[in-house]
């Protein structure tokens, strides 16, 4: 069965809608959720997602939200946090991992954060049992591929092409992906530009797709109540997880 993560901006609209729309996905064939942090300059994210986090910030979006939404969904569903390194250096990362463990997250995603420099971290997410997932691209080289993936963690993140999260570009991943699993046995994962339309092509090859943009679109819609925003999102994550099955 391949695996679907889901990303969600945490506590947009607000933290107790994060909560019940991150129980929901979980009940609807999402077996992994990212909590996005919002950040002023989410650099890897397209426009869906930046806006998503402009408004978070706007309404007053605290840490000590994220927190509070991991302790309330994170024994139930499998959850990790995907955050620009700045927002994880602030909490000081000997405090902040620990916490993560204590509430049940099970591994950062931090798009901005180099390969080596996420290796000076190495000893302490492996002391507190969390994955920092690994990404490769395709502009990464054999020898490349070869040490970014061969100490990852739970899976490996697949940018499916070079650019930004939430659009649909084609192209052929088998070649890339072949290349990746020559050097691993852990799953491989692609995300950038999966939705309901490419997830089908998208996953070939692969173990799971991420899916962000396409459940931010639907939160971005002001004319939904929130059990309609829910609801849809929910349909969405069956849709994607039978496509990709």
């Amino acid at each position: 069965m391949k695996k679907l993560v889901a990303y969600i901006t945490s506590s947009y609209p607000e933290k107790s809608f994060s909560i019940e729309l991150a129980l929901a996905l979980g009940e609807s064939g999402v077996d992994t959720l990212e909590f996005g942090v919002p950040f002023s300059d989410p650099v890897a994210d397209g426009p869906i997602i930046e806006k998503a986090n402009h408004k978070a910030l706007e309404l007053g979006f605290k840490f000590s939200d994220l927190l509070d939404i991991s302790k309330a969904v994170a024994p139930t569903v499998d959850s990790l946090w995907m955050g620009y390194f700045n927002n994880f250096y602030q909490q000081d990362m000997k405090k902040l991992l620990p916490l993560a463990q204590e509430l049940g997250i099970n591994g950062l995603i931090i798009p901005d954060l180099p390969h080596e420099e996420a290796l000076l971290y190495k000893d302490l997410f492996d002391a507190n049992n969390l994955a920092n997932i690994s990404f490769v691209a395709p502009t990464d080289g054999e020898k490349r591929i070869e040490e970014v993936v061969k100490d990852a963690k739970k899976f490996i993140y697949m940018v499916a092409y070079t650019g930004i999260t939430g659009s649909g570009v084609a192209e052929d991943l088998q070649p890339f992906l072949s290349s990746i699993k020559e050097h691993t046995k852990t799953p491989v994962f692609v995300g950038f530009g999966v939705n309901p339309k490419t997830a089908k092509d998208k996953v070939k090859g692969a173990d799971g797709v991420i899916v962000g943009s396409s459940f931010i679109d639907i939160l971005l819609k002001e004319e939904l109540s929130y059990s309609d925003k829910i609801s849809k999102c929910s349909e969405l994550a069956k849709i994607i997880k039978s496509e990709i099955n």
